[in-house]
């Protein structure tokens, strides 16, 4: 077919010279819900947005204004590939809190770790690799993904995180029909969507199978830090500096508008990652990581991240208390940090044929489905704490407590499929994660 526009009735003349992998390419079941969740009178207990009311605002203005003053002519221009040595001697100090021993060469700045997602993606999966992924994985990642052609095998998970003999399993059943296996994506502290924790001796036997098979580990990490106790659990990339890629981000314990992440990665694999990451954005924003630099060497930022554990604590207690009170027919988990719980609702209801339905009530969600590859997922959905005041938590919760009841109500007259949805959340706006 020719690549040369057309001027038939064709929507998109140029269908045919689009590269062979934008065709998996959908919109997101988090950006076609957004733009109806963030309505004002839409309770929103959809998108994983930090409190950003918590922050210091004025001490940070002026921490950014002096770097301005000081340092205008270095923040404002272009920066190197691998990120700022003063900013990647920080990060060795923010992981050295989850028991990672690191150096700055180690560490490349990328921009958030939606981009790093992207750039290991790039360097190690072929169309066809499998990506095995827990069974719920971040929309994100699998956005990724799919991007890159991968096949994703979703590892079942429990209340505990990752099954490690489920992930010998599955990677002896791969192994036996040929597949090749690329790396472990997981997102082992406070997961999202599913809110659960990996504990250490499960993180020991997965990081042994994954060694013993010769697969890489790719930790997920943004939550790390947010642990309502104040507890941290070691990384995974603690354990083993070799076999496992750490990705970071400053999105959820400082401000996701810096767009600054990170990957800690081994000596070879840091390399492709800086000439993939110069061939995609040249080099990350300076201005953006000279101000992290400058707010950490200056402000408590670790009293700001214990700030943010108190309020987020505080919203999960509300969240968990009203499902408790008001959706007893249901079952969720029970975070001990981060920003998600995720609940399973009575059998026959369908969370993504509910959602135009929750949103007709004012209430907003995100169903499960968006978290698998596979189709997975109509029964359950996760609900964010991290934005709404208490009081805004629990009126969400009363009006989706409203809402199940009514799709109780249609399963008992018209099955377990109901009778359709009542509108089409279709309207894309920015993802957030």
């Amino acid at each position: 077919m020719s690549s040369t526009p057309s001027s038939g009735t064709r929507l998109d003349p140029w269908f045919g010279a689009y590269a062979g992998r934008t065709h998996g390419l959908r919109v997101s079941e988090t950006r076609a819900l957004f733009s109806v969740a963030n309505r004002p009178e839409v309770v929103s207990l959809a998108g994983g947005m930090p409190f950003l009311d918590a922050l210091p605002m004025d001490l940070i203005a002026k921490v950014t204004a002096d770097l301005i003053a000081a340092e205008g002519r270095v923040a404002l221009q272009y920066g190197n590939g691998q990120g700022h040595p003063v900013l990647r001697g920080h990060i060795t100090e923010v992981m050295a809190e989850e028991m990672i021993q690191a150096h700055p060469d180690d560490i490349v700045v990328t921009t958030g770790s939606q981009q790093a997602l992207d750039l290991v993606t790039r360097i190690f999966v072929d169309p066809g690799d499998v990506v095995l992924a827990e069974a719920p994985s971040y929309v994100g990642a699998l956005s990724v993904f799919k991007s890159y052609q991968a096949w994703v095998e979703h590892v079942p998970m429990d209340h505990h995180g990752l099954i490690p003999s489920a992930l010998e399993e599955t990677i002896k059943r791969l192994k036996q029909a040929g597949r090749r296996m690329k790396f472990l994506y997981t997102c082992p502290t406070f997961h999202n969507p599913a809110g659960v924790t990996l504990p250490v001796e499960r993180r020991v036997e997965v990081l042994d199978i994954c060694q013993r098979h010769g697969i890489l580990v790719v930790e997920d990490n943004p939550y790390g830090m947010l642990g309502f106790d104040g507890q941290i659990t070691p990384a995974i990339r603690s354990m083993d500096p070799d076999g496992v890629l750490y990705l970071g981000s400053f999105s959820k314990t400082l401000a996701p508008g810096y767009r600054t992440g990170w990957v800690a990665a081994p000596h070879a694999v840091r390399e492709k990652l800086v000439l993939a990451s110069e061939a995609s954005i040249l080099c990350p924003s300076h201005a953006s990581q000279l101000s992290i630099a400058a707010y950490l060497e200056s402000c408590d930022w670790r009293g700001q991240i214990g700030a943010y554990r108190e309020v987020y604590r505080e919203r999960c207690d509300t969240m968990l208390s009203s499902l408790a009170e008001l959706m007893a027919e249901c079952s969720w988990t029970t975070p001990a940090g981060g920003f998600y719980t995720w609940v399973t609702v009575p059998e026959g209801i369908n969370t993504k044929s509910m959602l135009p339905r929750a949103t007709t009530a004012l209430v907003a969600y995100v169903s499960g489905t968006a978290f698998y590859a596979d189709g997975q997922g109509s029964s359950q959905m996760r609900l964010s704490f991290c934005y709404p005041t208490p009081e805004r938590i629990r009126e969400g919760i009363k009006r989706l407590a409203g809402v199940i009841a009514k799709e109780m109500e249609l399963v008992e007259l018209f099955g377990p499929h109901g009778p359709g949805p009542v509108a089409d959340v279709t309207n894309p706006a920015p993802d957030v994660a």
